[in-house]
């Protein structure tokens, strides 16, 4: 081997080497149905929220909405088939009525608890930890936000293996609510 083969060699190999650990470029590919969907939907919201209808903030959302697609549209929607998004979406909306309703009752319990004579001794504070039987990132993240929304619980932490840490204001937040929450996203994101 001569050095200048030598040296072409390595140099191709240098190449390799630097076109691998270069950033991936944005491409759109199979993705597009995704990124497309993100855009309509933080589009909606935009305007939904702003109110605004005016030719500066209707750009000014299109070009958010488009950021926010490159930058999160994987978050929004992880999986690459966009098929069984209808099916989530409606096993989303039976999910709903459900979790207000854990928050009314929730909403009346932390009201019993505020007005007893014996309040001090009703409250007792407690952290919870349990193995969550969720896989993907978007349902540990429902099951969090759900936990913390219905009052006298707050998602403290979530490991990258499952395990859910809470705080529940009393014993009886903390008994069955969150293990009921885990079931429901399981069954709603197909886990």
């Amino acid at each position: 081997m001569t050095p200048e083969t030598h040296d072409n060699q390595h140099n191709g190999s240098a190449h390799s080497i630097e076109t691998k650990n270069t950033p991936e470029s944005f491409s759109l590919g199979k993705k597009a149905p995704r990124y497309l969907l993100t855009i309509i939907i933080m589009f909606a919201v935009w305007v939904l929220l702003s109110g605004k209808f005016d030719l500066f903030h209707l750009s000014l959302g299109i070009v958010s909405s488009m950021l926010v697609s490159i930058y999160g549209g994987d978050m929004l929607f992880p999986e690459p088939e966009i098929t069984k998004l209808p099916i989530v979406w409606l096993r989303f909306i039976r999910y709903l009525p459900w979790l207000l309703y854990q928050v009314l009752v929730a909403n009346i319990h932390l009201m019993y608890l505020t007005f007893h004579p014996k309040m001090i001794d009703l409250i007792d504070p407690q952290i919870i930890v349990f193995k969550s039987q969720l896989k993907s990132d978007l349902a540990l993240s429902t099951l969090a936000n759900s936990i913390t929304l219905t009052p006298g619980t707050i998602t403290v932490h979530i490991s990258i293996y499952g395990y859910v840490t809470f705080h529940a204001i009393d014993r009886e937040s903390g008994q069955s609510v969150p293990w009921i929450m885990d079931a429901r996203i399981a069954e709603l994101f197909g886990e």
